[in-house]
């Protein structure tokens, strides 16, 4: 069954939450917050904001960009968090999906990494997708970590020194997968 969005829900904090398909409006307020999160070099590879053109592609060349919007106090939307859905690999393999989040700073801790990674099981579900793969999270991205743990995704291998620090040192990625296909797992025997 599809998706519907907008959702709109709460976070642990009570703070009014909307999750929304970005319009070709959202394309800047997403750069804005992708460049914070490029800046801290934690959790994706770019070591420097991408030309318009590859932000593009690398947001919105997919099944569709999910942005999270927060009510302020003072009455406007302001986007929090977001994450984007595609095929892992083509053809054969399509069935795959990857994804990439981000949260703003200041609405971290605060529930909506976890809702965003719900709605994304839900909405790759919907679209037909067989499990989701994750090609490279950054083994000291702790809250991600255990986001994904929490979320029943599995280690499948780790990538030795596969990510430069802001300091010109390395650190490890891993592989994580989540199977979205609920199967008989008994074993296979006669």
């Amino acid at each position: 069954m599809p998706i519907k969005f907008p959702i709109d829900t709460q976070l642990k904090d009570s703070s009014a939450v909307r999750l929304a398909l970005a319009k070709p409006e959202d394309i800047e307020p997403l750069r804005r917050l992708y460049e914070v999160i490029v800046d801290e070099g934690a959790s994706f590879p770019h070591e420097q904001m991408p030309s318009d053109e590859d932000f593009q592609a690398y947001w919105f060349g997919g099944c569709g960009t999910v942005l999270a919007s927060v009510q302020t106090k003072t009455g406007p939307w302001a986007l929090a968090g977001a994450y984007y859905l595609k095929a892992n690999w083509p053809g054969r393999s399509s069935h795959i999906a990857n994804a990439g989040f981000m949260v703003a700073p200041e609405w971290r801790r605060k529930g909506l990494g976890r809702l965003l990674g719900e709605t994304m099981l839900d909405h790759a579900r919907a679209l037909a997708f067989r499990s989701v793969i994750f090609n490279l999270v950054f083994a000291e991205n702790h809250a991600s970590r255990r986001l994904w743990e929490q979320l029943d995704f599995q280690l499948l291998g780790t990538l030795p020194h596969a990510v430069r620090r802001n300091d010109g040192s390395y650190q490890d990625a891993l592989i994580l997968f989540r199977s979205l296909v609920e199967e008989n797992r008994q074993s296979d025997r006669p």
